[in-house]
This record gives C-alpha cells, structure tokens and sequence, in this order.
C-alpha cells in the first residue's frame, strides 16, 4: 500500500532561510551590553609632523573616554550607563545600547609614551601623537694615523 506524502512547496525556501539567518551576522550578541575587545573602528594615518588616530564614538562624552599610551600601546576605552527610565517616561522600544568600547593598538616604537593631544567633535575621537625628530645620520669624520 502507498503513503501518501504532503509536499510543502515553501520548505526548500525555508530550509535556505535559516541557513541565511544562522549565519553570525544575524546570531545576537553573546553579551549584550558589552562591545568587545577591538571592536571600535579606528583609522590610522600619519602626517610629517603627527601620527593621527581617529576612532568613532558616536553618542559618547568626554567624560566617558579613557585614552592611555603605555610602552607604545594606544589603549581607547568608553563606556557609558543607560539612561534610567523616570517616572514621567514609559519605554516602548530601548535600542540604544549601553556598555563599552575599547581598542588597543601597538604604534610604532619611536612614539613611546609620547604626548597625545586628544579632541572629540561629532562623535569622532580624534588623537594627534608627535613624531619626535628622527636621528639623523652623523658624518664621521676619519682622521690620516
């Protein structure tokens, strides 16, 4: 005797659906309110006079941002709190995030511990770190014996 087996046609679409949502861009972070190591997007350039880093950092105050030189590594860290809900306020939808961010990169080796100028206009952390003046080669004079 034969079965009879129900075809959905929708569930090869289905089937490649989840692939596409299995997938780690659309997996949620493991911890929420925690951005991790390296993951604030920073640029890296260098002018004649500066070595110029610029990390973003939208919604983040002064305040909020801790930036260290140590052993010719540059170390961004901010963090801020979630607004608290008050008594007049009832939330329908909370998306902006709260936690840290931080970066750590190693500069070259002539800038150790140099004097950083920081600024931070427009959600934009911008790090300006003087190349001090490079050695210069010295004519050795040699004298007949």
């Amino acid at each position: 005797m034969r079965q009879i087996v129900r075809r959905d046609p929708f569930q090869t679409m289905r089937q490649m659906m989840d692939r596409v949502f299995d997938d780690s861009l659309f997996r949620p972070l493991q911890r929420t309110h925690v951005w991790g190591e390296g993951t604030l997007a920073v640029d890296i350039a260098e002018s004649e006079k500066d070595v110029i880093v610029r990390a973003s950092l939208p919604g983040f105050k002064r305040d909020d941002i801790d930036v260290q030189l140590r052993n010719g590594v540059l170390a961004i860290k901010a963090e801020r709190s979630q607004d608290e809900e008050t008594g007049t306020e009832k939330f329908y939808r909370r998306e902006r995030r709260s936690g840290s961010v931080s970066r750590r990169v190693a500069l070259p080796s002539i800038l150790h511990d140099a004097e950083v100028q920081g600024e931070l206009e427009d959600g934009v952390l911008t790090l300006r770190i003087p190349i001090p003046e490079r050695a210069q080669p010295k004519q050795i004079e040699i004298k007949a014996a």
